[in-house]
């Protein structure tokens, strides 16, 4: 088993194409794994060579990140891990300033964050949610002043507006301020809305996205198959157990549309020896953009089949299945950005994106290196 390594976002960090998600370290929101399964999976991850991990301080009320770092002491891999975890969500009820992006929480939070994770650095710090208030110019300069004080070593951004994202990297290069390197961002087979604006938007300036809930909030894990339970959504996943929490990200899972993706999917699986969730979080790995995918398994055998899922590559034909029966509905304005339009704007000439290679530095032969010197040397000053 190989998880690889990508560099993150136009930075220096590598870190492995399948992260380890640590939202389920901990037992205080009532379904995550205990202290021995997560210390298993964590061991398990470093021995499959991965070193990315992603906490947070709100993940089971700090549990996770005093778990992990615990975990990271006694494996005596700090140096080697990539240690993610973030800022935003209130700590104090009652207290404004103990929660949101701006400065003072921001100072707050991650010295809470390194105490419980015994350590005197974070490697990728990330906004965890757009707050609606706060400058992007104070979030951004006060990350850089942690990246000054080497108390963090990069900042990334979650779940924010890709107006805001593009507004705050812009920002950073305009001013020469640390630029973020991160974006971390819900995409699966059944949520795809990423591709519109975030997806070039990273490759444009300069992130790395960074996928959570790469199975759909579990529906792309199994549990649900049409072949055995119908078209009812009946089974034990995690969407029914959090069903009628009133969470955006789980409303209206079972639709017509995401009960398609779920058939191609199990078809899909069944064909190349695959389980669903191995099928689904490939095919998340192997899209544009995607520097690496969140694993966020509560059971070993969950995390072990998770693990195993670049074991074995899906066959394009596999993957342009998936990426058909997925797709995106059409909408304004990105139905102008189409070919046929771009035929118009363009004259009829062919438009397509440049090819590979073409921002490589270009490496000339060293006689061609020999003929140029030559010819500097002869010409007058």
């Amino acid at each position: 088993m190989s998880l690889g390594y990508y560099t993150l976002g136009r930075s220096g960090l590598r870190v492995s194409r399948l992260a380890l998600g640590t939202m389920t370290f901990g037992e205080s929101w009532g379904w995550g794994s205990d202290e021995a399964t997560a210390r298993a999976m964590f061991d398990r991850y470093l021995a499959a060579g991965g070193n990315f991990v992603d906490t947070a301080d709100l993940y089971t009320e700090g549990q996770s990140e005093t778990l992990l770092g615990r975990f990271i002491a006694d494996s005596g891999s700090r140096d080697r891990v990539v240690l993610t975890t973030k800022f935003s969500y209130n700590a104090e009820p009652g207290n404004p300033n103990a929660g949101g992006n701006g400065r003072k929480n921001i100072l707050r939070a991650v010295e809470g964050s390194l105490r419980r994770l015994g350590t005197d650095y974070i490697d990728l710090y990330l906004l965890h949610t757009w707050d609606r208030v706060t400058p992007a110019e104070e979030v951004l300069r006060t990350l850089d002043d942690l990246v000054r004080a080497g108390k963090i070593r990069y900042a990334g951004l979650s779940d924010v507006p890709a107006w805001y994202a593009a507004q705050i990297q812009t920002l950073a290069l305009a001013h020469h301020l640390q630029p973020l390197v991160n974006l971390q961002l819900q995409y699966s087979l059944v949520e795809r809305n990423i591709e519109r604006e975030y997806a070039p938007l990273a490759q444009e300036l300069g992130y790395g996205i960074t996928a959570w809930s790469p199975l759909g909030m579990g529906l792309l894990s199994g549990k649900y198959k049409p072949s055995e339970s119908g078209h009812d959504g009946a089974g034990d996943g995690r969407i029914q157990a959090l069903k009628g929490s009133g969470l955006a990200s789980l409303q209206d899972k079972f639709t017509p549309r995401n009960w398609a993706i779920v058939r191609a999917v199990e078809q899909v699986a069944r064909e190349h020896g695959l389980s669903m969730a191995q099928v689904a979080i490939q095919w998340a790995v192997r899209r544009p953009a995607i520097g690496s995918v969140i694993l966020g398994a509560r059971t070993m055998a969950q995390f072990e089949d998770n693990l195993a899922a670049l074991d074995r590559p899906l066959p394009d034909a596999a993957l342009r299945t998936l990426d058909e029966v997925s797709a995106l509905p059409q909408q304004f304005p990105y139905s102008f950005f189409e070919q046929a339009q771009q035929e118009r704007i363009h004259g009829g000439a062919a438009v397509g994106d440049k090819p590979d290679g073409y921002r490589a530095p270009v490496r000339v032969a060293a006689s061609a290196v020999s003929a140029t010197q030559g010819l500097v040397a002869a010409s007058p000053r």
